[in-house]
């Protein structure tokens, strides 16, 4: 893994949760080559794991349900043991839902047989809501409490959907524009005590969760990666690696010290092009 730059991150204890997704896991591994302890958080053990072995004693895979705060406390004391107390932590956990999906992208009142908005599932718009918000409000009440006493760093991962909501994914759209509000909330709140929370919002990745939707079952390019490549100034997807300079910068307190209540976009110009 080549770096765009390295910073100094050995004083670094670093909670991450959703560490076993293509993004997070990324994270975790770039921050470990920067000499930070990283403990990946993620209900699904086994994807942490792999990406924990694959950096070696820099890291840890803890399994953690981020909607559980009994479970997100039990993982923190497991960090301590390995690491000590956290002083810098990722909510990367989040996504969207089949449920709380649309089939077109606008209403059709004639189409039959379509999950519009009206048939959209009140579990799954819950779901999405508590997957993206309430586990960066839990994880953040849990790790936060440490850092009040000796300050910290904390970065949220929005989402393009939080500068302009995507068709199909209401609960997601509207999820991802609160961690942004929740980001820029947290920042002021944690001001006083040397706490930064700020945000990277991503633009549009290959990643597990996304790629059906992209992609078909020949590897083709669907309509929809089509629009999305066509409203972005780049014309292509962001490589993983590409968000690796902000993440370093926002990582740094020498190079970012005063920057807090951000939300960064890495997305290839697409929040800036209006179309025309």
């Amino acid at each position: 893994m080549e770096l765009p730059f390295k910073v100094d991150l050995s004083k670094k204890v670093v909670a991450i949760t959703g560490a076993g997704g293509v993004i997070c896991g990324e994270f975790a591994r770039v921050l470990a080559a920067c000499g930070a302890r990283v403990a990946l958080l993620d209900i699904n053990f086994d994807a942490a794991k792999s990406i924990a072995d694959e950096i070696g004693e820099n890291a840890v895979a803890i399994r953690c349900d981020c909607l559980d705060k009994q479970s997100i406390a039990a993982a923190k004391e497991e960090i301590g043991k390995h690491f000590g107390k956290v002083n810098f932590l990722i909510n990367g956990a989040g996504g969207n839902n089949p449920r709380a999906t649309c089939d077109n992208e606008v209403m059709d009142a004639q189409a039959e047989s379509v999950r519009n908005f009206f048939r959209l599932e009140e579990s799954g718009i819950r779901f999405v809501f508590d997957l993206n918000i309430m586990t960066a409000f839990l994880v953040t009440q849990v790790f936060a409490e440490d850092m009040v006493k000796t300050g910290g760093n904390i970065i949220n991962v929005s989402s393009m959907n939080a500068f302009r909501p995507l068709t199909k994914i209401p609960a997601y759209s509207a999820a991802k524009a609160g961690i942004s509000n929740l980001t820029q909330w947290l920042a002021v709140h944690f001001a006083p005590c040397g706490i930064r929370v700020n945000a990277i919002a991503p633009g549009f990745f290959v990643t597990n969760q996304n790629r059906a939707l992209l992609f078909d079952q020949q590897g083709n390019p669907t309509a929809r990666t089509e629009k999305i490549l066509k409203a972005t100034p780049m014309h292509r997807f962001g490589e993983i690696s590409d968000l690796n300079g902000a993440l370093l910068w926002l990582s740094d307190d020498g190079a970012s010290g005063f920057v807090t209540g951000t939300v960064i976009p890495v997305d290839g110009g697409f929040s800036a092009y209006s179309g025309v």
